[in-house]
């Protein structure tokens, strides 16, 4: 065998790897989702608790991945993965563990929210290591006319994850475990993956020489003033904003979702999980269908997903806050989903479009900020839920709406186009998964 076929086999199996490395973190993430409204009713932890579990996480997410990015140049691609996967490993078994004592009634509910939240947020902290460095690793292994499909298909491993996860999670809610099961079935996937990294995947990148001074990692752009803010750049701004309240109003109507269908079946969390899980992954599917199909075939560029997304949404969060039974329910999430699946790549294209090739960190950066920070707000919208159970819904499709309007009016985001899309740019606009794995 020549050594160009040796290399590409090689090339080969690491990208199955990582694959792999992303479809079990959000395959594990959106599992856990699904489980969550049913375990906090099982538990007795108020609703706006349950939805608070991934804030703290989220938070560290958005601080601690800019940093985990650098660390992967200093230390190497793999230890970073291995990391990554160690941290949502941990942090699975020890959420499996705190709900299963809380299950049995080992301790009182608050005391299991306390160590819940802080289980969750250890992958917050550490697990956020791995998607940089996943990145990176097929960065630095594809040259550049091959890195833009390369990044696409990898991105897609998001959304396998993401349909598969809440369709697997009720197979492992059985006896002694019951809901903590999902949990301990993903940390072990987790460290099934970390063995398979350790031996499978070679590292491509050397860590940098000792001493060698590194940059600090922070969120900021090369090209502005000194004291100038990322979040007020005018080439950015809009975007950030309308990225924030589509990505808050997709989080919420994800985390209030299972209590919604719990609530209208009016039967037992446990009797209701096979319901939740067939409504989340008929939204997964919807998403995918505007990511893999949808916007290639008709060729849809950032403007008309922007516009577009937002007013799908809005109507399937219209459909579901006046929804009669829990098949309209189940519909209308599907449809706000396949808006959310337009809206994001549209506002995370945009923004990658909308400044130059050496600003592009900077707004890829800034991008998996708020898709990280936006799941802070999703409680408040929960405790809505538990006065008026259509007003976050409502709530949802007025933002949304006001979304669109901005979207028609505003200057920058009416000006993007991809006309004049480098390969970087395309490469960073492509979709990311977050924290919260929605």
């Amino acid at each position: 065998m020549s050594a160009a076929a040796q290399d590409q086999q090689v090339n080969r199996r690491a990208f199955a790897i990582l694959f792999g490395v992303s479809a079990a973190t959000a395959l594990g993430n959106t599992g856990m989702l699904s489980v969550l409204p049913a375990i906090g009713r099982q538990i007795g932890i108020p609703d706006a608790m349950v939805a608070a579990i991934f804030s703290l996480s989220a938070l560290l997410w958005a601080i601690s991945s800019p940093f985990w990015a650098k660390r992967s140049d200093v230390r190497g691609r793999k230890p970073l993965i291995l990391l990554g996967l160690g941290g949502f490993c941990v942090s699975m078994t020890l959420c499996a563990f705190v709900v299963s004592a809380g299950l049995h009634q080992l301790m009182p509910p608050m005391v299991v929210f306390v160590l819940f939240l802080l289980a969750r947020a250890l992958f917050g902290l550490f697990g956020s290591a791995a998607n940089p460095a996943t990145q990176a690793y097929l960065a630095d292994r594809t040259k550049r006319e091959e890195r833009t499909q390369a990044m696409a298909t990898l991105a897609g491993a998001f959304g396998l994850g993401t349909v598969v996860g809440p369709l697997l999670a009720p197979l492992f809610v059985l006896p002694v475990v019951g809901l903590a099961g999902p949990m301990f079935a993903f940390a072990g996937l987790a460290a099934v993956m970390m063995w398979i990294v350790k031996r499978g995947l070679d590292e491509s990148t050397p860590p940098a020489a000792a001493g060698e001074p590194q940059p600090r990692a922070r969120l900021a752009f090369p090209s502005l003033r000194r004291g100038d803010s990322l979040w007020r750049d005018p080439r950015l701004a809009p975007f950030l904003l309308f990225g924030f309240l589509v990505a808050t109003c997709q989080t919420a109507q994800t985390q209030t979702l299972g209590f919604l269908i719990i609530d209208k079946l009016g039967v037992a969390p446990v009797k209701a999980q096979g319901f939740i899980t067939l409504a989340m992954a008929a939204g997964a599917v919807a998403g995918l269908l505007a990511q893999w199909g949808l916007i290639r075939m008709f060729s849809m560029g950032p403007r008309e997903l922007m516009r577009w997304g937002v007013a799908v949404a809005a109507l399937g969060n219209v459909v579901v806050a006046f929804a009669p039974d829990y098949a309209a329910v189940a519909i209308g999430y599907a449809v706000s989903s396949l808006g959310y699946g337009f809206a994001r790549p549209g506002f995370t294209a945009g923004a990658s479009l909308s400044v130059d090739a050496k600003d592009q960190a900077g707004a890829a950066g800034a991008i998996a900020a708020i898709n990280g920070l936006n799941v802070v707000v999703a409680p408040l919208f929960v405790l809505l839920y538990e006065a008026v159970r259509w007003a976050p819904f409502v709530l949802n499709a007025l933002i949304l709406a006001a979304m669109l309007a901005y979207a028609l009016r505003q200057a920058v985001l009416r000006k993007v186009s991809d006309a004049d899309a480098s390969d970087e740019a395309t490469i960073a606009g492509l979709e990311r998964g977050d924290e919260g794995g929605v």
